[in-house]
């Protein structure tokens, strides 16, 4: 048995025990796929038929095999990845689970919403929706559905924080969060009228602070009507392009500057999506649906990669294939360097560990970055104001 069918093997017992598929061909069909992708690193049906046996004689023959499935419309997105990734999450109860709300888009062409679990230091995607649409600003209703949805599969979890840029501050999101058990910490635009910090209402963008200075307003309102009460952290950090603008239901404080930047981590799922590791622009599918399905390739390599890196990590394996003293690349690229030893140099293929709710060695590339991360903001006053 090859190392490329014995880690089909392992795929395919672990799509099968934990998705539900309405045909098993399809799960076979989504294991090599996956094997394919992790082998090639390419999202490119053409790039996929040296890693899979097969009796067809012609690549055309192989291509179609994968064409045939991005185009079923039998086959669900949710119900055979979303069990992988609860199953995933197993441990993270009594965590906070952080959730980050963004958009890529395809070709100037195509919008894709992501909707991911933040996990040590990377993003692992949870759900996800593609659009026809050539902007990364969407409305609420294109998106609301993935949030109930969520909503509903993270049910068992008390404790769970939405992460959103200022492309998503609206009514509808507000009064849905207000609605729900989520926290929430989203970031304004500058010309979002505040109620309450001034006699006259005023913008957002005329009440930043001096450099190296934050502020905290309490229950303040927001937009024209100032229906919503929340509160506000303004913050002008040296170094950065502009200043920032938080809202959050719980108490503000310098956490909250610190919780709003772990969005940033769905920032590295793009770059690992699509010119990092996987390249999704090279696949060159022009269908929503499709693009759909294809990412549901990419997830579930993404979500194994790590979970294999993870594997490596507690084996007490990770200078084998990191040449860093301490950690100093993700999991994501741990467990695609050590599968790509499984393939080429017979090391031995370890059994997937859920995800680690605590990141047991946070990566740096060198001792001075560690020093930067660490010491990159200060301020030197701080207000806090009740309206």
């Amino acid at each position: 048995m090859t190392n490329s069918t014995h880690l089909y093997g392992q795929l395919f017992d672990f799509l099968r025990q934990y998705s539900r598929a309405r045909d098993v061909r399809h799960l076979k069909a989504l294991a090599w796929m996956v094997s394919a992708l992790l082998c090639s690193g390419q999202l490119s049906l053409a790039a996929w038929e040296p890693y899979v046996p097969s009796r067809a004689t012609k690549a055309q023959s192989v291509e179609r095999r994968w064409q045939r499935f991005l185009v079923n419309i039998r086959i669900s997105v949710t119900a055979l990845y979303v069990p992988l990734a609860l199953v995933a999450l197993n441990g993270w109860q009594g965590q906070r689970l952080y959730l980050a709300l963004d958009t890529t888009v395809l070709w100037d062409r195509y919008c894709m919403i992501h909707l991911s679990v933040v996990c040590c230091g990377r993003a692992i995607p949870l759900l996800w929706r593609v659009l026809e649409h050539g902007s990364a600003t969407v409305a609420f209703g294109e998106y609301q559905g993935m949030l109930r949805k969520a909503r509903w599969l993270l049910r068992h979890h008390e404790d769970v924080m939405l992460l959103a840029d200022r492309g998503f501050a609206n009514h509808q999101l507000m009064g849905w969060l207000c609605s729900s058990r989520w926290h929430y910490c989203l970031r304004l635009p500058c010309d979002v009228l505040l109620h309450g910090s001034r006699r006259y209402p005023a913008t957002v963008g005329s009440l930043y602070p001096p450099l190296g200075e934050a502020r905290f307003y309490r229950n303040i309102g927001l937009w024209v009507d100032g229906e919503h009460r929340t509160n506000l952290v303004l913050a002008t950090v040296k170094g950065a392009k502009d200043s920032w603008a938080v809202v959050t239901d719980e108490p503000p404080t310098l956490q909250t500057l610190w919780q709003y930047a772990l969005r940033f981590r769905v920032e590295e799922l793009f770059l690992d999506s699509k010119s990092g590791v996987f390249e999704l622009e090279e696949s060159r599918l022009r269908s929503a649906a499709a693009l759909e399905r294809l990412y549901l390739v990419a997830a579930i390599a993404l979500l194994y990669a790590t979970t294999q890196g993870m594997a490596v990590q507690i084996a007490g394996l990770r200078q084998q294939v990191d040449p860093h003293w301490r950690r100093g690349i993700s999991y994501l690229k741990i467990g695609l360097r050590w599968l790509q030893g499984v393939f080429h140099k017979g090391r031995e293929l370890l059994t997937p560990v859920p995800l680690l709710p605590k990141d047991p060695q946070p990566v740096f590339a060198s001792k001075r970055a560690e020093r930067d991360f660490y010491d990159q903001i200060w301020f030197s006053r701080i207000r806090s104001l009740s309206c």
